[in-house]
């Protein structure tokens, strides 16, 4: 017998109810263009919008942040923490729906690795371990990362019920979905990573006990939303302050990071690499999108990592993935789907769309109003 053929990018699916058109999504990216007091403006509707025109079946935000405590991580990150917030983005959910498109609401919490924060002028962490590297100048950080102050029993508490809440918020916004951000070095991720989390109590431990944040916040999530939301979730083993960094339990952490995974309320599990066709480990064997699949078999998973070349994209539906995301190729090509279901070349990626600042811009926007004008009716 011959297996069966992997699914195309331009195949429907569904999720937790939810139908998608395609199986190609907008990864997340931090644009830093929301007001100072974390409400979306105009410019990111136009953003968010120009995907859904432009053919993507899914669209996951920016990180949000989720409390007014310790969550946010940069000046012009929107947030998900009272009406005025929720009203902003319902505004823009209903853009991209009336442009057929879907959109999940990634939620972030920063942890150590705030940058700057307008509700306090500390940091925290599961410890007193300051981030590796420097801050980010494209997100208008400067110099080495502050020390952060490991949190107490009661503010873990409170970042996880301030998940909860974000997602009530983002559902009644109308969002089809939300993401647990817990990748990438922010807080959930941190408390996942040895090296961060050097606690001695019950949110520390071997990789399996580090998991316990992520997977209970997963749970108040669920909790608020209830069971017909969708609910994903988003691991990497490299961080924005920390790029190359592995996890040193090699595929053994993998499968019990995975395998806990698949065991919770979650819908999808969003995979980010690098190169998201490379082995996850020294070993050369298999990527972590075929890790993730093996130890959640029933889960979607989305992959992510230079995968804009479209055969890159649709082999990693035959490594298990479910979706693809795209970060740098949606940038270039907010109109991604149109142009290669048509056969049209892709335009090449520019990096200054991310300097100095990664805030949106007049040209950036203007490319996706004239590739929405573009786009036949």
């Amino acid at each position: 017998m011959t297996a069966p053929a992997a699914p195309s990018l331009f195949d429907a699916l569904a999720l937790n109810g939810v139908p998608l058109r395609n199986r190609l999504v907008v990864a997340p990216m931090t644009r830093i263009s929301a007001s100072d007091a974390g409400v979306a403006t105009e410019a990111m509707r136009r953003y968010y919008t120009g995907f859904a025109r432009g053919g993507f079946g899914l669209i996951v935000t920016e990180g949000i942040y989720t409390d007014r405590a310790y969550a946010q991580g940069y000046a012009g990150q929107p947030g998900l923490t009272d009406a005025q917030q929720a009203h902003a983005w319902q505004r823009v959910v209903a853009a991209v729906h009336q442009a057929g498109g879907r959109i999940v609401a990634q939620l972030m919490h920063a942890g150590a690795l705030s940058q700057a924060n307008r509700f306090r002028d500390d940091t925290v962490g599961p410890s007193a371990v300051q981030p590796r590297g420097q801050q980010m100048p494209v997100y208008g950080g400067k110099g080495p990362y502050r020390m952060p102050r490991a949190m107490g029993e009661a503010e873990i508490l409170q970042a996880i019920d301030g998940f909860a809440q974000a997602a009530r918020l983002a559902r009644e916004a109308g969002f089809d979905g939300v993401e647990i951000h817990g990748a990438n070095g922010y807080l959930l991720d941190q408390f996942l990573t040895g090296h961060t989390n050097q606690r001695q109590d019950g949110w520390g431990g071997g990789i399996a006990q580090r998991m316990r944040l992520l997977l209970e916040t997963i749970s108040a999530v669920r909790a608020a939303v209830g069971a017909g939301f969708v609910v994903g979730a988003r691991l990497s083993q490299g961080k924005v302050n920390d790029f190359t960094h592995k996890w040193p339990e090699g595929a053994e952490g993998a499968n019990a990071v995975f395998a806990a995974l698949a065991a919770s309320a979650v819908d999808y599990l969003h995979v980010t690499e690098h190169e998201a066709w490379q082995s996850a480990f020294a070993d050369g064997g298999a990527t972590l999108v075929q890790h993730a699949r093996r130890a959640a078999p029933g889960l979607a998973i989305i992959a992510n990592g230079g995968l804009h070349a479209p055969s890159r994209a649709a082999g990693m539906l035959s490594h298990g993935a479910t979706l693809v995301a795209l970060g740098r190729g949606a940038l270039a090509n907010p109109d991604w789907p149109l142009r290669v279901r048509a056969g049209q070349p892709l335009r090449p990626f520019d990096a200054a769309v991310l300097a100095p600042l990664a805030d949106l811009k007049d040209a950036e926007l203007a490319l996706r109003d004239a590739s929405a004008a573009a786009t036949p009716a």
